[in-house]
């Protein structure tokens, strides 16, 4: 299914006027603080976040999985989910495949449907965390990390391969997302399983192209409840900078422990200049993978504010970042579900984009603790829905994305089109 533009357009019609009274207003007001509203626009436009192959269908626990309906059962349907919600946000242009699940049986004719939809390719993604249909070797202890060296071989294997099927496509880094750890005390040998992993990653390294990066991330616990091997961001860029200049920590938003100062590890990152990306996501209690900004949307502020300062002053090197979805669907219709984080990332950002820095600065130097609050929250607090939508607008996309594809009924389109009980692969 493709979304009609004209249709589009219609939509866009409809809550034109009011969107240019609001709009309007909040120009006016951002330009008498001092705010450049078309470089920030600039700078949103700019913003395209990367969607992940798995996040097209519904998610699910242990515990179960409840089909959506209309899911995507083919690759070539998954990058056209992503083709509509490009044009509806304009806020993504890139897929992320997650390699073996999305191996594209035809390169060549993926390229030209993603092409043509103006869609590239992000960051693959390896799995060694299951085990696949005639795998030579089981994963159920380890994989990078495993005391066997031919199950890390197999592991290593994979890994290289995906660089293949990425260069095939024209992407430019890896994500190694490691679930290797123990659920007993006494399972593992801790130094072994780090010098096991560290060893590993560095053959994965030697087969990485000049032009690509390493994206190494981190979690806390699960699958492994007693420890992961990779379990903080502190290890992560031990392993980057084992590894070499192409290597980058990747922060998952889900992959930390309850209150941990995400905003913190962003700055102390881009300071090391080793900050590759990240996933996006929100949580309550810990990997919940919920929508972004649906639980903690001034932590997802900080972080965008912690980011742009760094950028800004980036005196370490680090690359443009990398930014993708990771989030599960449990109860929402997938598409709405991405279209509703697409907007609270462009949110969190445009607010961090209008803080005052240099007033800021003033303040932290005078130790004026209750200015410093107060700037923050000023940008926090400022609305600039109006302002999203009018780059969404202004670049073909639709004012209200949400109202846009319910009026379509895309969901009931896409049910008639697929069917009713098919299920996308992947998760």
């Amino acid at each position: 299914m493709r979304i009609d533009k004209e249709q589009l357009k219609e939509h866009n019609q409809q809550g034109l006027a009011e969107h240019q009274r609001l709009f309007g207003f909040l120009a006016e007001s951002l330009d008498k603080k001092g705010v450049d509203v078309n470089q920030v626009m600039h700078q949103l436009h700019q913003l395209q976040v990367a969607i992940p192959s798995w996040a097209l269908g519904a998610g699910g626990t242990r515990f179960g999985r409840f089909a959506m309906g209309g899911e995507p059962g083919t690759l070539e349907q998954k990058i056209d989910d992503i083709g509509m919600l490009k044009a509806l946000t304009q806020a993504t242009s890139s897929v992320s495949l997650h390699i073996p699940w999305d191996i594209p049986s035809n390169a060549e004719a993926i390229k030209n449907q993603a092409t043509e939809l103006g869609i590239k390719f992000d960051a693959v993604n390896s799995n060694t965390f299951q085990d696949q249909q005639d795998q030579s070797h089981s994963y159920k202890f380890g994989s990078l990390a495993d005391n066997d060296c031919m199950v890390r071989e197999q592991a290593i294997n994979h890994n290289l391969e995906v660089i293949k099927y990425g260069e095939i496509l024209g992407s430019k880094s890896i994500t190694v997302w490691l679930a290797d750890g123990a659920s007993f005390p006494g399972q593992n040998n801790f130094k072994r399983a780090f010098r096991n992993t560290e060893s590993s990653l560095h053959k994965i390294y030697e087969g990485l192209p000049v032009d690509w990066k390493m994206l190494i991330e981190y979690k806390p616990y699960e699958p492994n409840f007693y420890s992961t091997v990779i379990q903080d961001w502190g290890t992560s860029l031990m392993l980057a900078e084992s590894c070499g200049e192409q290597a980058y920590t990747l922060v998952d938003l889900g992959h930390h422990l309850p209150n941990t100062n995400i905003e913190q590890i962003v700055a102390t990152l881009i300071m090391r200049g080793r900050l590759g990306g990240f996933h996006f996501n929100d949580s309550k209690y810990g990997d919940d993978d919920l929508t972004c900004g649906s639980i903690k949307p001034y932590q997802l502020f900080l972080i965008c504010s912690e980011i742009i300062g760094g950028m800004q002053d980036n005196d370490s090197g680090n690359p443009a970042l990398e930014w993708m979805i990771d989030a599960s669907h449990n109860l929402k219709d997938p598409l709405e579900d991405l279209i509703q984080s697409l907007e609270a990332i462009r949110v969190a950002y445009a607010q961090a984009l209008i803080v005052d820095r240099e007033a800021l600065y003033e303040a932290q130097m005078s130790k004026d603790v209750s200015r410093c609050q107060e700037i923050l929250q000023d940008a926090y607090r400022t609305d600039l829905r109006p302002l999203l939508a009018e780059v969404r607008r202004l670049n073909g996309g639709a004012l209200n994305p949400m109202d846009s594809y319910r009026k379509m009924d895309v969901r009931e389109k896409l049910i008639t089109e697929r069917g009713k009980n098919v299920v996308a692969t992947g998760l």
